[in-house]
């Protein structure tokens, strides 16, 4: 088994996805030798899902995916079916989480790389800072995460080792979940303490037009390509509730004041402040 390249591939709005995806990559990279061949796709922005690199055998892809409501964000899916394709090269999804559960994400990661021509060798599932809250999470993934990631790296170089020694081609890494045939599960739906359905998908972001100064940059990093650019106060499109706009404006102008969302936020706060851990599979 050659491996020639290492990509980093991701969808992260906030930034954590992208964080913990590069720190296992840089890891392998440094462990294979493979430093100076590490190559980076972001499909975060709109203009990033139009194509995909060409992959083949000798490719190594470490691919990151947010959980969203317990599953991969369900937009981003037709691209992940029609234009994500792996011919042959070896992969590690990885999910990040905002410190409640991974759920159903990495498996349908799993599933959905190795139906588009992925090898799927390892999977991991890591916590990170919530996308609602500055407190679920709060600056995870930290030194602590990313070591535990660096480690997790060691490991894969060790299964690779194996598998080329064994000359035989590794089954699809196994990982927790609800598989494909049950339609991974389904959602996470959010209630009150009353049992009572909370729906937060057409809610959207308000700006603070004392703090705003129009300089467009919650419109630009918007992955859905929502906010109008001309006038960032509004958001014709469809608002996935990724938190970059809020939590990458300078001046922390954009808000949610929405009754569910901000029921929902607090009761995530409440329930789920303890440190939760990542999970690692080879």
């Amino acid at each position: 088994m050659t491996i020639n390249q290492i990509f980093k591939i991701y969808f992260s709005p906030t930034g954590t996805t992208e964080k913990v995806v590069s720190a296992l990559t840089d890891a392998l990279a440094e462990k294979l030798g493979l430093k100076e061949q590490v190559y980076v796709y972001d499909f975060t922005r709109p203009d990033g899902r139009t194509y995909f690199p060409e992959l083949g055998e000798d490719d190594l892809v470490v691919f990151g995916m947010p959980t969203y409501a317990g599953r991969l964000p369900n937009l981003m899916l037709p691209y992940l079916k029609e234009f994500v394709k792996g011919n042959g090269a070896l992969a590690i999804p990885v999910v990040t989480f905002g410190n409640r559960n991974f759920d159903n994400s990495l498996i349908e990661l799993r599933d959905i790389l190795e139906a588009n021509g992925f090898h799927t060798i390892a999977g991991a599932a890591c916590a990170c800072e919530h996308s609602f809250s500055y407190e679920l999470g709060a600056g995870r993934p930290d030194e602590e995460d990313l070591k535990e990631i660096r480690d997790f790296a060691g490991r894969i170089v060790s299964k690779l080792v194996e598998i080329e020694k064994q000359h035989t081609e590794a089954a699809p890494v196994q990982v927790p979940g609800i598989p494909a045939d049950q339609n991974h599960g389904g959602y996470y739906q959010p209630r009150d303490r009353h049992g009572v359905s909370i729906d937060i998908r057409k809610v959207k972001p308000l700006t603070d037009m004392e703090k705003c100064t129009q300089c467009g940059l919650c419109a630009e990093i918007c992955p859905m390509g929502a906010i109008d650019h001309e006038d960032v106060s509004k958001v014709p499109g469809i608002c996935i509730k990724c938190g970059a706009c809020e939590k990458k404006c300078p001046l922390q102008a954009k808000y949610y004041d929405d009754a569910g969302y901000l029921y929902h936020k607090t009761e995530l706060e409440e329930m789920y402040a303890r440190r939760a851990d990542n999970a690692f599979f080879l």
